[in-house]
């Protein structure tokens, strides 16, 4: 569901990137008090799980589409809503910068549409009171697969509005929301399956993880997740270096949409702001849609392997940095004070 420019004016464009930093911040002077800095490397390999899980795109039986994972509910469930949303942003933002997934000028609307609703409104409303009473893999599954539906609902509702507000005339409000709101639906319905199997996973190896997120507290000082992160690192790396090759090549559920719509699913935009991104976008992209420049449309295996694990290891470092750097402004102002 990731957007293209030619999706968004310039002024949504804008208002949107302004509405993402704003919460990059908050939740980055949230993590001040909420990061477990014993999480912190974790929020660096959930990071490159995400990315890796972003670049399979599983194929919706009967409709020509596919879709692939958001990544928001699963984050939260193991890092808490903040770090969660912080880490799908370092997502996001190398996707745009070095693989040309998303456009730049919408790279705050993928931001809010991927990060906000499930980080800061379906996790903590919706989730989180489903495994707080009793934490259970039923309870895990059911909160996985309503939240995930719900979450990428509303992203998938906002794309229609972005393009609305945008004045997208060949992306009509009514018929895009018609094919939009049921083929995300599917989606969301595969990704809660995954989700929910993930994190019972997680949970049968170490529910202190879950625990700590779902009631707001930091892990306790004898609890080891060096194993849970080895495995969530291993995963990442058979995602994004090899079954990242299986993914389906059918147009995801957004491109499929404009294209029932539009009968394209690409729109092309004119005007010096979309030239200049594309411009920024083409010059630092080494491997754009993840392969070899010199492959053409085709492709290529090992650059798709290569884009997954050079991919995931560059968003491992940023989302995890991101924590270490947080938590030592943190510690500095505490031995000043």
């Amino acid at each position: 569901m990731h957007m293209a420019d030619a999706l968004v004016s310039p002024a949504v464009g804008g208002i949107m990137l302004a509405a993402s930093a704003g919460a990059i911040a908050y939740s980055a002077y949230k993590c001040k008090d909420d990061l477990d800095e014993k999480k912190i490397p974790l929020m660096g390999v959930m990071g490159a799980v995400i990315f890796a899980g972003q670049m399979i795109n599983f194929t919706i039986p009967g409709t020509g589409s596919s879709g692939h994972i958001g990544g928001g509910i699963l984050l939260a469930a193991l890092l808490g809503p903040f770090p969660a949303f912080l880490a799908l942003t370092a997502v996001l933002l190398i996707q745009a910068l070095f693989f040309a997934d998303g456009g730049l000028l919408a790279l705050g609307a993928n931001i809010w549409n991927l990060g906000f609703y499930a980080c800061f409104l379906v996790y903590p409303f919706v989730f989180r009171p489903i495994i707080k009473k009793a934490i259970t893999p039923t309870r895990i599954t059911v909160a996985s697969i309503v939240s995930v539906v719900l979450a990428l609902s509303l992203g998938a509702f906002s794309v229609v509005l972005e393009t609305l507000a945008s004045g997208i005339t060949e992306l009509p409000f009514a018929t895009f929301v018609g094919l939009m709101t049921p083929i995300h639906l599917a989606i969301g319905l595969v990704e809660g399956i995954v989700t929910g199997g993930i994190l019972v996973f997680v949970y049968k190896m170490r529910p202190e993880l879950l625990e700590s997120s779902a009631e707001n507290k930091k892990l306790p000082m004898n609890i080891s997740i060096k194993k849970v992160i080895g495995m969530l690192l291993i995963f990442a790396v058979v995602m994004g270096g090899g079954l990242s090759l299986l993914a389906s090549s059918n147009p995801d559920g957004l491109e499929w949409s404009m294209a029932g719509v539009a009968g394209t699913p690409e729109l092309e935009a004119v005007g010096d702001v979309y030239e200049n991104a594309a411009n920024v976008q083409e010059s630092t992209a080494f491997l754009p849609g993840y392969t070899f420049k010199s492959s053409g449309e085709e492709g290529s295996a090992i650059g798709t392997s290569l884009s997954g694990i050079i991919g995931g290891g560059i968003t491992l470092l940023l989302a995890g940095g991101t924590g270490y750097l947080i938590y030592a402004v943190k510690r500095k102002k505490e031995k000043a004070a």
